[in-house]
């Protein structure tokens, strides 16, 4: 029988075999790393047996309270991994900067939340507050956070709301957010709960992400100015010819990831948007006068075209010098020194 109930004897229990002793608990919240034994009738009697008690119901409270994520306790920030899915493209080390200020002069006001890795015993998961992690861990404190025991699906909700309520990340974070999840398996459903849209919403936002390559979007970032739209016209640039190799050529020249997010989006936006310069057109003009030849020049090809009415059999036989012009070109090319 219980503790407390050690000299009351049950009227319906009178004469049955005593209550087997209960398993001793460990309580290392309060740092009792020995587990607690069971008392000795004459112990219950002794303050000293009041005073483990006690202690024993505090350690009961603050754990289930834990369990039911109501307390904050403190943790080591090397402890504390990052989600097993990101939703941010990059943390903007000038917020975090604000915040290592903020904490600074008052403490950290608001707790993460985090589980036990379930992978990696000992160390934790964030589900959200991965800014107030970075904080602390460049004051060297130790943050604090609510514990809960969450499934996959309860995490990214509870990931995906808090940063919703927040409004705390751009178009492109929740939609890149959401395609990884559904990439994980998670049903539209749990990923509609996640991020708070209805199901046509999160199909445009999908659909745009998969005409994107995920390493454009990484390298552009959370680009906060740019929504949709912007990201659509992106998107079709991208689908005219060349430009897809010539997006990927930019955003891996250092001057493209030295610049701010919005900017880098900016940057690739204009430069994929350049107009195509217009063809150029001459007539080429013979000594004689006569303009057997049209030449068209664009930026990436030139054109020869012959006139059949000037010259008919011009073009017949420029053809059947073509491999003696290409090679006096070859030849006169590797015999002309640099800076001729």
């Amino acid at each position: 029988m219980a503790r407390k109930n050690i000299f009351e004897v049950s009227p319906e229990r009178a004469g049955t075999d005593p209550e087997p002793a209960p398993t001793p608990l460990a309580r290392p919240l309060l740092g009792l790393e020995r587990p607690l034994r069971p008392a000795s009738p004459v112990g219950a009697i002794s303050q000293s047996l009041e005073n483990i008690n006690s202690r024993a119901h505090r350690a009961e409270e603050i754990e289930r309270k834990l369990a039911e994520g109501q307390a904050v306790v403190e943790l080591e920030p090397d402890l504390v991994d990052g989600s097993f899915v990101p939703d941010r493209l990059e943390v903007d080390p000038d917020d975090v900067s604000s915040l290592v200020a903020q904490i600074r002069e008052h403490g950290q006001q608001v707790p993460i939340l985090v589980r036990p890795n379930p992978e990696l015993e000992g160390r934790y998961q964030v589900a959200y507050g991965h800014r107030r992690l970075a904080a602390a861990k460049e004051l060297g404190l130790k943050v604090r956070a609510v514990v809960r025991q969450l499934t996959d699906e309860q995490l990214i909700v509870s990931q995906g709301q808090e940063n919703n309520a927040r409004t705390d990340l751009s178009f492109i974070e929740r939609s890149f957010f959401a395609t990884r999840l559904e990439d994980k398996g998670f049903s539209r459903d749990t990923i509609m709960a996640s991020l708070g849209v209805d199901k046509a919403a999160l199909s445009r936002m999908i659909a745009l992400i998969r005409r994107l390559p995920p390493e454009l979007i990484e390298a552009v970032g959370p680009s906060p100015a740019f929504g949709r739209q912007r990201w659509a016209e992106l998107a079709d640039l991208l689908d005219e010819k060349g430009k897809r190799a010539k997006a990927l050529k930019l955003i891996g020249e250092q001057d493209f990831s030295a610049q701010k997010s919005d900017a880098r989006f900016q940057a690739l936006y204009d430069h994929l948007k350049i107009k195509r310069q217009k063809p150029q057109t001459e007539a080429w003009k013979a000594s004689d006068g006569a303009r057997p030849v049209r030449i068209v020049e664009t930026e990436d090809k030139v054109s020869i075209v012959f006139d059949k009415i000037v010259e008919p059999e011009f073009g017949p036989y420029v053809r059947l010098r073509l491999q003696t012009l290409y090679d006096e070109f070859k030849t006169g090319k590797s015999t002309t020194k640099p800076g001729d």
